[in-house]
């Protein structure tokens, strides 16, 4: 949203000549002419240089670069705009890349934020020379006007066509301002441009670049309204993965350990009736009612377990070795991670690992399993799941809208920007790589 500042200098008392803000004005229109010069010539040569290589990997370099750079000529104007008119102008989203160096290029050459900034160095350019030419132009012709009284006399002398020798600006053929009217009459009229006209159009035109710098250098109601369910989602996932942890420590802490508590009761109970002869259906009850506290006891752990396996307190990497020791068939894990992802992240990563692992033992019908997981800051989090069965794995929503492990896990994926890939032909082997950043964004 763009803000005016407020300045003491408006005062409607105060002529526009020796205001404050006509002169941070003026300034403006000095600095912008200077900047867009050399944003000019930056243009022309980076524009060469990637036409005339635009058949190799650096002609792709070069524009990517070039869209993602002008966000810093979008970033000095609006400072610009702030000290110099008053006008503050928030920024556009920051700029995220996908991972990868084709990641990279995909977002700088799809940056919106980059290319308007860049329509704004072409017109900015244009507007700004005639800003700045009519303000000089007119400042001068006042200046000159108001003191031609005293410069007109070292005017060389000029012969009339009457012979005689004449002295000052020649107005109209044969007519030269080099008489008391003629003064009075500059003075004039360079007095009415010094207070009313210059001001004006000095005034006007650097509204007009800061209109041109709000409408291209300032977030669009989309953009904002992208970060701002982009926020919201971060929050609900971090909000969500906090409520499943809070629930396993509540299942772990207190309903587990209440069943826990009866199964030992009732074990007790049936011991102490074990040597009764009178009352055989009493002991098949307890039995009864042992075994199903138990199960339930094992339901309940397993519940917990698949909230948020207790593994994943010591990191990622342990989770994954626990996974696999329990796994049916051979599995392998290679963990090669700069740092640990956020708790939601590693949540995700593991879910998906489970899943796939389980989806491998269950349908694949190999021999071994591979998890493999990769990264750093500026790739996120690669997980990768292989098995060396028979293939024929389906990652999308059949039409009858049933619900598939695959599809699931491609949306739970999708929920942080994360992407999910299966190379899985009818005769295998299978491959399922999972990209996730190592944070949620916030």
């Amino acid at each position: 949203m763009t803000q005016t500042l407020p300045r003491a200098s408006r005062r409607s008392g105060i002529p526009a000549l020796f205001r404050g803000k006509t002169w941070l004005a003026f300034a403006y229109h000095w600095i912008s002419i200077v900047l867009t010069t050399a944003a000019f010539f930056y243009f022309v040569i980076t524009v060469s240089l990637g036409v005339s290589l635009l058949f190799t990997w650096v002609g792709l370099v070069i524009p990517a670069t070039m869209v993602v750079a002008s966000r810093g000529w979008g970033w000095l104007n609006r400072g610009l705009v702030r000290h110099l008119l008053g006008t503050d102008l928030p920024g556009p989203v920051p700029f995220a890349p996908r991972p990868g160096f084709l990641g990279f290029l995909r977002s700088a050459l799809l940056d919106g934020a980059g290319w308007r900034a860049l329509l704004h160095m072409v017109l900015s350019c244009l507007l700004s020379i005639v800003a700045f030419t009519l303000s000089v132009t007119l400042l001068a012709t006042g200046l000159g006007g108001v003191t031609h009284w005293f410069w007109y006399r070292f005017i060389p002398l000029q012969q009339a066509a009457d012979g005689s020798w004449r002295r000052g600006t020649q107005v109209f053929p044969e007519v030269y301002a080099d008489t008391p009217m003629w003064q009075w009459i500059y003075a004039g009229a360079g007095l009415l441009i010094l207070l009313f006209v210059w001001p004006w159009i000095n005034n006007v035109t650097a509204r007009l670049q800061a209109g041109l710098a709000a409408a291209l250098l300032t977030p669009t109601a989309w953009s904002l309204r992208v970060r701002t369910l982009e926020q919201s989602r971060s929050a609900s996932v971090k909000d969500a993965d906090e409520r499943l942890h809070r629930i396993e420590r509540d299942l772990h802490d207190g309903t587990q350990a209440q069943l826990v508590s009866i199964a030992m009761k009732v074990g007790d109970v049936r011991d102490r009736l074990a040597g009764a002869e009178a009352i055989p259906e009493i002991l098949a009850l307890l039995d009864s009612a042992n075994g199903t506290a138990k199960e339930a006891l094992a339901d309940l752990r397993s519940l917990a377990r698949g909230i948020r396996p207790a593994a994943l307190e010591d990191g990622l990497d342990t989770a994954l070795e626990t996974l696999a020791a329990g796994a049916a068939l051979p599995t392998s894990v290679t963990y090669q991670l700069a740092r640990r992802p956020d708790p939601a992240i590693e949540a995700i990563a593991y879910f998906c690992a489970s899943e796939l692992v389980n989806n491998a033992v269950k349908h694949s019908r190999g021999t071994r399993i591979d998890i493999a997981v990769a990264g750093n800051d500026d790739d996120g989090l690669r997980l990768t799941v292989s098995d060396d069965g028979r293939g024929g794995a389906v990652g999308h929503r059949p039409a009858d809208g049933t619900r598939t492990g695959l599809a699931g896990l491609r949306e739970r994926v999708g929920s942080v920007d994360g992407l999910l890939d299966i190379q899985s032909p009818a005769g295998g082997p299978t491959l399922v790589m999972v990209e996730l950043p190592l944070s949620s964004k916030a």
